[in-house]
């Protein structure tokens, strides 16, 4: 009897731990459990799943792939095996469901949802497991116009399809078709598909009305997925409309989903300086609605938008595991047929072969997201700018990982591997102590034995403009050139002397290393000890990875490199130089205003000819009345030798004030803050009158100081205001920012208008 007691007790405790938790099934990889854990059914292990966002099937990519005549499927199985390569294993996707469906909500059968699944299904081949948002409520224009669909979000709209009862009808109607559907490919529905692990039930929801409607709309969207057999979880945007969160958290989904756009979004050029304090913190502000504890957490979009560095998505990914987060999925991976123009979002830019770096930059955070432990904390900027085998640098320009077993890099490293003997995998950008290459394309050198390694070269990428500018498929943002580089390679294991021989279809290029040093083209190749043989059959697999695989796109023998959007910004004289400019910065200027719509800023011209930057500011309760940001590195590194006349005297100790042209309709106090490479800042405060004039200030006035991220990062509940805790004198030479605050006020109307800022010499 006791026994039976027991086995009765442990049931029952069985059944209470189960009932806060979604239950484990044979048709999913995943469970959440009662803490909001996403774990694996294998062994209960902590889940973690990195990635992108990909959506060759739908809208601009399509209609961009078809205007080129680029065979669709080919380019997904393309896109798919670079992203193997790279070392992710999630993917997410917003459906365009205004190309799949009409009015009533009615699951069209059509090409893009035949593509859908085939991309589907070749992810799945490499082992990337998915998480498909069924309605994106978005037309499928951008960034050209949207085409009438006849669809129900076409229809409705995002505003109306969370708060019309006919919508709700026709949204039940369609997720219902959606996930009875059966993939033609997989000949599996979604839910019964093991690789599709979760659904995130809309992208980006903007909600209005009563708080009650948004949860019943959550909770008649979750029964109607529910209701064609789907028991994975469900997660639901907590983070799109904030003033609803509460409600959100108040339904029966099992998880919640987040965005983080750290360095704002369309910025119309690439951004420069140090943005590692943008990305040192994901902030979550929903940590007191009690429905919201135990629950799930994912990251279905995020980027370091507008920047072409390398040295940013480690440092995302290590916040997102703080703020446990298990899920992340970069938006967007450009497809390779389009990305030599970046024109599907000029904002994003990620691709293996153009964007090298970068995407090696990914395959480390990729690692991260996976070694990192959850809700660990590695302090704030700069001291979690190395993090176990891991570090970002700014100044490097470097992301790195360095294991026993694996060597990453996403520029030039002087780094030792910390155990080359025990290495199995390296892949990077540049040169190491194990590489040392010429070429600026990325590569790969995996183990295959104690005898041979397999070696990845990809074609170098030249830069010809700024990718994050007004872009079109007439012209190229980066180019492609095959050709020849010197490479030399040392590992112990294969010697100096080692053969290399090609695997991938079409190259017959051999060469025999000297010394380790050996001349190499774009392919795929085995590096055989001497004396060794290649005994490994053509459809050996290495991994996920065929062993003979390689994709490039297509061939250019050789360009010159061009650089034709470098800024020059040399001063008049050499007792100043300028720092802003209106008549020449105004497209690399970042300007903040807290409402576009009632803050707004503009470029006029005085009546003197003189060109300044206007900006307005309508009173109201706001954090930061408005801002400008410009940065100024480049001018101050072209004067990092100047002298002047016989003194000796350089630009360290030369310019000893900063100057600021402005006039406001009200006596304004106005901060200006100068910001070094190391992110450390100095403000001093001045006042703006009603007349115009230079305001002189000397330098030795400036004190440290906080600083705000601009950028503006979203979503808006993300900390704007960065402190550095490192002491250090101000050097004039570091400076690579200057920032103008608006500090007047806040219930004041004003305006304000702002000349030319420069840096000062004394010693005219």
């Amino acid at each position: 009897m006791k026994i039976r007691v027991i086995v009765l007790f442990a049931l029952m405790s069985l059944t209470v731990s189960l009932s806060g938790q979604q239950r484990k099934t044979s048709q999913n990889e995943i469970y959440i459990d009662s803490k909001g854990l996403i774990r694996l059914q294998e062994n209960a292990a902590e889940a973690s799943f990195f990635g992108v966002n990909y959506t060759l099937p739908f809208a601009y990519g399509y209609r961009s792939h078809k205007k080129l005549i680029i065979d669709i499927e080919k380019a997904i199985d393309q896109d798919v095996y670079h992203l193997a390569r790279l070392g992710i294993n999630a993917f997410r996707v917003h459906v365009w469901d205004t190309e799949i469906s009409d009015t009533a909500g009615n699951l069209l059968q059509n090409e893009h949802l035949r593509l859908l699944d085939y991309l589907l299904s070749k992810l799945e081949e490499r082992q990337i497991r998915i998480i498909i948002t069924p309605i994106a409520y978005w037309g499928n224009g951008y960034p050209d116009q949207d085409e009438k669909t006849g669809s129900f979000s076409e229809k409705f709209g995002k505003e109306g399809a969370v708060i019309k009862e006919e919508a709700f009808k026709a949204q039940e109607r369609y997720l219902t078709q959606f996930f009875k559907h059966v993939n033609p490919y997989t000949k599996k529905t979604y839910g019964q598909d093991r690789f599709v692990i979760a659904t995130e039930i809309n992208n980006e929801p903007h909600h209005g009305g009563p708080k009650s409607l948004a949860t019943s709309y959550v909770n008649r969207m979750v029964a109607a997925i529910k209701g064609t057999g789907w028991n994975k979880p469900v997660f639901y945007n907590i983070s799109e409309s904030p003033a609803y969160a509460d409600a959100v958290a108040k339904s029966k989904v099992n998880g919640f989903s987040f965005q983080w756009y750290p360095t704002g979004l369309v910025a119309g050029h690439e951004l420069s300086g140090n943005l590692l304090p943008n990305v040192d913190k994901y902030v979550i502000p929903f940590d007191t609605i009690p429905e919201f504890k135990n629950k799930a957490r994912m990251i279905y979009e995020f980027d370091a938008a507008d920047v072409l560095k390398s040295y940013m998505y480690p440092a995302m990914a290590r916040s997102f595991k703080t703020a446990g987060f298990q899920w992340a999925t970069q938006f967007a991976y450009d497809p390779m047929g389009t990305a030599y123009a970046n024109t599907e979002y000029q904002t994003h830019y990620l691709n293996l072969a153009y964007t090298p770096a970068k995407a090696i930059s990914l395959l480390i955070a990729a690692k991260v997201f996976k070694e990192v432990p959850l809700y660990k904390s590695y302090g704030s900027f700069p001291a979690d700018t190395t993090f176990g085998p891991f570090t970002v640098s700014y100044k490097r320009q470097l992301s790195e990982m360095n294991a026993p077993s694996e060597f990453y890099y996403s520029n030039h490293t002087r780094s030792v591997p910390v155990k080359i003997s025990a290495l199995q995998h390296l892949a990077g950008v540049g040169s190491s102590e194990v590489v040392n290459y010429k070429g600026t394309g990325a590569y790969f050198i995996d183990k295959l034995s104690n005898e041979s390694w397999r070696l990845e070269v990809m074609p170098d990428a030249i830069a010809v403009h700024d990718p994050f500018g007004k872009n079109s498929l007439e012209a190229a943002v980066m180019r492609i050139v095959f050709g020849k580089h010197e490479m030399k390679i040392s590992l112990p294991e294969i010697g100096g002397d080692f053969k290399i021989e090609p695997l991938n279809a079409g190259n017959s290029y051999r060469a025999t290393a000297v010394g380790g040093r050996f001349e190499i083209q774009p392919g795929t190749y085995v590096l055989l000890k001497k004396g060794s043989i290649n005994k490994l059959p053509s459809n050996t697999k290495l991994g996920i990875i065929g062993l003979n695989e390689f994709v490039a796109p297509a061939r250019i023998s050789s360009l010159s490199k061009e650089d034709p959007f470098s800024i020059a910004n040399n001063p008049d004289s050499a007792q100043h130089l300028f720092l802003f400019n209106p008549a020449v910065d105004r497209e690399l200027a970042i300007v903040y205003s807290p409402d576009w719509k009632t803050d707004p800023y503009e470029y006029v011209t005085a009546a003197n000819g003189e060109p300044l930057l206007k900006m307005d500011h309508k009173a109201g309760e706001k954090s930061i009345l408005g801002g400008l940001e410009v940065f100024v590195k480049k001018s101050m590194n072209s004067l990092a030798k100047v002298t002047t006349g016989n003194s000796g005297r350089t630009i360290k100790n030369s310019f000893k004030s900063i100057s600021i042209r402005a006039v406001a309709s009200v006596d304004l106090p106005v901060k200006i803050i100068l910001i070094n490479g190391d992110a450390v800042a100095y403000s001093c405060m001045v006042n703006v009158g009603k007349e115009m004039k230079a305001i002189s200030v000397p330098l030795s006035s400036f004190k440290r100081d906080d600083y705000i991220l601009l950028p503006r990062p979203y979503p808006g509940f993300q900390s704007m205001v960065f402190s550095n805790v490192q002491s250090q004198e101000l050097r004039v030479e570091e400076i690579e920012k200057v920032q103008i605050l608006l500090k007047g006020d806040t219930n004041t109307t004003f305006s304000i208008q702002i000349g030319k800022i420069c840096l000062e010499d004394f010693f005219k």
